[in-house]
């Protein structure tokens, strides 16, 4: 038979993909290196649809019709680049060959530029939702050949998450745009685990409060305005108990977080493009900073520190709800700035309300707040900022009071806040006419002759410090 779609890797995510396509009417065909993973899939789920299982590369590629499509599911790096090379050759001038995996936008932009010469059409694909959004309906974010979406783009959206009937599959731009829009997903999705993370310690520590009372909290939020995929399952998290020893889930998991490198690579590109998104480099340095358990380890014995005073238990919640919000906030507007950044830089147009649009059902980091946000940017494609948003900025203005009382506290109390004090802090950078880089400069030059900018007249200059401290235009 020529089945309408294929899909190279028949592991979890392959797998959950392939039956999601079944389940909406699509033969698929599979394809793995390995026998194991093609009998398990076929013992498991052959009943499931119309399948068409294969050992052989070039049985799966003559199993497809034509124009072909194929989703490669496998690892990022060396292994995409390897099944690349092994199943380009084998297929025709418009044919559609996407990648799903979480690849570094770079890599997709250099195979893209590859592969065009051979009249397939490359994709770039954002996959998020894990196990449960493949199968059931993931966030989707393409980025490639926009005749080549017309191909592809009809049975990626009909497979995705839906809100308010709208797919949340959309075409974003040419070459790398999919895949740097998920990687700014997922910068913004360490940052949003840190602060509740962050929250979840000031309340135990400063609050007094146990896991499942923090739990409670959470679940009082999750109805409001902080309602989110991550905040729904903090709450499982927080109230789940050990049934080995009785305790808390929380109390008997190590506090060392790993990382698989999206929000690494964020940063990087964020400071590459001069758009730093202090935030989310906060998210991963925290991570970091976990691992350094010898460290932390002399440090707790060597170093002291306040001791929490008491506190209203109810207005530190209050204060609590306001300050992850306004974080969260800061969180989108960075990254958000980013890609509106890399947008101009690599010339994708990446119309930010569509991104923000994807990001709604599906993902890790789907959230209520994603509609006033997507609102804004619908009102206001060109905003400088989502801070200055008519819709946002008032409210952020609102939580302050509050948001600077929860940094205080926790200063004071000796508790580590890295990441919603530096929401905080880069709100109070922006809203400085005047910041104190003047004085960096006038140290730059004094030092190494890097010359300065004067605000009252235009040019580059150096003051002769060694000498008679005159100005010489550079």
């Amino acid at each position: 038979m020529s089945t309408d779609i294929g899909i190279i890797g028949m592991g979890v995510m392959g797998a959950n993909l392939a039956r999601n396509f079944a389940r909406h009417g699509y033969s698929v065909s599979v394809y793995d290196r390995s026998q194991s993973q093609i009998d398990n899939f076929v013992a498991n789920h052959a009943l499931e649809g119309e399948f068409a299982a294969t050992l052989h590369l070039q049985d799966f590629v003559d199993s497809l019709a034509q124009p072909r499509r194929i989703l490669m599911m496998v690892p990022a790096g060396a292994p995409t680049d390897a099944a690349i090379d092994e199943i380009v050759p084998l297929l025709s001038s418009g044919d559609v060959l996407l990648d799903g995996g979480n690849s570094y936008f770079g890599d997709t932009r250099r195979r893209e530029d590859a592969i065009r010469p051979t009249g397939v059409r490359f994709f770039g694909v954002g996959v998020s939702g894990g196990e449960e959004g493949a199968l059931n309906g993931p966030s989707i974010m393409p980025g490639g050949d926009p005749e080549g979406y017309a191909i592809i783009g009809p049975l990626l959206e009909s497979i995705a998450a839906r809100v308010d009937d709208e797919p949340c599959c959309a075409w974003l731009g040419p070459d790398g745009a999919g895949h740097f829009v998920k990687m700014v997903h997922n910068g913004i999705e360490y940052a949003d685990m840190q602060f509740i993370a962050e929250t979840y310690d000031i309340l135990r520590h400063v609050g007094g409060m146990e896991p499942a009372e923090i739990a409670d909290v959470f679940h009082t939020w999750n109805a409001g305005r902080l309602g989110s995929y991550l905040t729904e399952i903090a709450v499982e998290v927080l109230s789940h108990v050990d049934a080995k020893s009785g305790k808390a889930f929380v109390d008997i998991v190590k506090d060392v977080a790993g990382a698989k490198g999206t929000g690494r690579w964020t940063v990087e590109t964020a400071l590459a493009q001069a758009m730093p998104v202090t935030v989310i480099g906060t998210a991963v340095d925290a991570r970091a900073l976990s691992g350094l358990t010898a460290i932390r380890a002399a440090a707790g014995v060597a170093l002291s520190g306040p001791q929490p005073t008491a506190v209203d238990r109810q207005a530190l919640i209050a204060d609590l709800e306001q300050a992850l919000w306004a974080s969260k906030v800061v969180s989108y507007s960075q990254g958000m700035s980013l890609i509106a950044k890399a947008s101009d830089e690599y010339k994708w147009r990446i119309d930010p309300s569509t991104a923000i649009a994807l990001w709604r059902g599906g993902c890790i980091i789907r959230a209520k707040l994603l509609k006033q946000i997507r609102d804004a940017f619908a009102a206001d494609p060109q905003l400088p900022s989502l801070m200055v948003s008519p819709s946002i900025a008032p409210e952020l203005n609102a939580a302050q009071p509050a948001w600077r009382r929860v940094v205080s506290l926790a200063v004071l109390s000796g508790v580590p806040t890295p990441g919603i004090a530096a929401a905080l802090q880069y709100v109070d950078v922006m809203r400085q006419p005047v910041g104190s880089t003047n004085v960096i400069q006038g140290l730059r030059d004094f030092f190494g002759a890097h010359t300065y900018q004067r605000n009252d007249m235009e040019g580059s200059f150096h003051t002769l410090w060694s000498g008679d401290r005159s100005e010489i235009s550079k």
